[in-house]
């Protein structure tokens, strides 16, 4: 019995070992990196691409987010342990040591490379790793904690995925992998402002100078319906390269995204809290169906509007 009791609490020690490993990886972040690839993969093949290519890439862009990830989990982790949304994450817990949460880290990152290298091209693979080192080196250790405008230039890395699997499919960089980096970089300080409205204290409390822990909540709402306005805009640059199932999608999703904003706004200006969370969960459905129809105009090849 005692035996047996032993082996139940090992299987479970090992599972919850594994289980704060992948957590390290923010599987949640990941999940939404890979929907934006997919549909970049098929605009850039203008319909289905190879299933390997397909597979390739994204394990080893998860491989690549995954690394970025649990680097960030280990040079935030003094933030992680003072914020109450952040505290249960392995490092605080303690429930992964540093030194293998680093070590865990660098290997997905070495792996990444070195599996997009050869299954790919040489571009997506410097890519990834490319942005790996801009989002742990330059946004976490850097902009993070010195500047309100940190998510804007530090938001460039979550862009990339777009861009290495349109560059998996055609081994180069086109325009339109260009502007559906720009969506995603447009997207992400709505996005990200209207959560940090939420956790304001949080990140006081840390010392980390989002712009809504910085400036007026005015202010921030200011700026997330100028870049609301400016990513919906955007996203209508794609049109030329499309068809119109992603036309129809983009303006009528859009027009959602700047009411949820400007609601948010005319709130915030009578005084009132608002809805953040309203706007941060509506951003992530709102990326989600820009992409996917995306993917079903390009899966349907319509014809490219403008062109005969």
């Amino acid at each position: 019995m005692s035996a047996a009791l032993d082996a139940a609490r090992g299987t479970r020690r090992r599972k919850d070992v594994l289980l704060a490993y992948i957590a390290l990886t923010k599987p949640r972040i990941i999940e939404l990196l890979l929907v934006t690839t997919v549909p970049a993969m098929m605009l850039a093949a203008r319909g289905i691409p190879s299933p390997w290519l397909v597979f390739a890439t994204l394990f080893g862009g998860t491989m690549a987010a995954g690394s970025a990830n649990a680097l960030n989990c280990v040079a935030d982790a003094d933030i992680d342990a003072v914020m109450k949304r952040t505290s249960a994450r392995p490092l605080p817990r303690h429930q992964v040591p540093t030194r293998n949460a680093l070590i865990f880290g660098v290997t997905l990152g070495v792996l990444s490379f070195a599996w997009l290298w050869p299954t790919t091209n040489l571009l997506a693979a410097s890519m990834a790793v490319g942005a790996i080192l801009f989002y742990v080196l330059v946004y976490t250790m850097v902009l993070k904690r010195r500047t309100a405008q940190n998510i804007v230039w530090g938001g460039a890395a979550g862009c990339m995925p777009v861009v290495i699997g349109w560059s998996a499919v055609t081994g180069s960089v086109g325009w339109p992998a260009l502007v559906m980096f720009g969506v995603i970089f447009f997207w992400t300080p709505p996005h990200f402002w209207a959560l940090a409205m939420k956790f304001r204290d949080d990140y006081a409390r840390a010392g980390v100078p989002m712009l809504p822990v910085v400036t007026t909540p005015d202010r921030v709402v200011r700026q997330i319906v100028t870049y609301s306005w400016v990513m919906v805009l955007w996203t209508l640059l794609l049109v030329p390269a499309t068809g119109w199932v992603y036309t129809g999608f983009a303006v009528l999703t859009g027009g959602w995204f700047l009411v949820v904003a400007h609601r948010l706004y005319a709130a915030v200006r009578r005084g009132e809290p608002g809805r953040p969370m309203k706007l941060f969960h509506m951003s992530n459905t709102y990326l989600t169906l820009v992409f996917v129809a995306l993917a079903v105009d390009s899966a349907l090849s319509l014809p490219v509007i403008g062109l005969p």
